[in-house]
């Protein structure tokens, strides 16, 4: 099975002092640097997805910002592919689609933020699409909501949105599990 990384929206506006910090991120952020690191090593394909704000009422990513970069802990090399979009769904009016199909890709393993939006609308989408998808739960980060006059803790967020996806959309597991369970095929 061809496997690639999908890191989505790792960027700077996520992390402390950021216009839209997530609880978590620092650490999520180190966790995807062990996958994005190992992919390099095994020299598999990597795409890392930017979010560019594009509403008129956006307050974060806003284009040619500090904020709207990739963070420093998952900063793309030069010959990496970057995805830039503008809706939640990474496959939304981008390449990354064709990309993956090009490359023969049926496996993604995937992680970033936040899980409640991004993580969460590309992983639908890339199973629609017919890819096996992998979260790599302990590599996503999110913050808390408000419904219904109720906050809702960033870890119930979290935890409801990844337990939604496992099973049917994807497996759901931590950095550690993919390491221990050799889910990648190297020819």
């Amino acid at each position: 099975m061809n496997t690639a990384l999908i890191i989505i929206d790792i960027q700077n506006d996520y992390f402390p002092n950021g216009k839209m910090e997530l609880e978590g991120s620092v650490e999520a952020s180190q966790r995807a640097r062990q996958l994005l690191s190992f992919f390099r090593e095994k020299s598999l394909p990597i795409f890392h997805i930017q979010h560019i704000s594009t509403r008129s009422d956006a307050t974060f990513f806003l284009p040619n910002t500090e904020g709207v970069q990739i963070h420093k802990n998952v900063e793309p090399f030069p010959n990496e592919v970057v995805i830039q979009k503008n809706y939640p769904n990474s496959f939304r009016d981008t390449k990354l689609l064709e990309q993956l199909r090009n490359k023969g890709i049926n496996r993604l393993v995937i992680c970033g933020m936040m899980t409640h939006m991004c993580i969460d609308a590309t992983v639908r989408a890339a199973f629609d699409f017919g890819f096996e998808c992998i979260v790599i739960h302990d590599a996503c980060a999110t913050k808390s909501l408000r419904f219904n006059e109720k906050t809702i803790p960033a870890e119930y967020v979290h935890n409801a949105i990844l337990a939604s996806l496992n099973g049917i959309y994807a497996k759901v597991i931590s950095v550690e599990q993919f390491f221990a369970q050799n889910f990648i095929d190297i020819e």
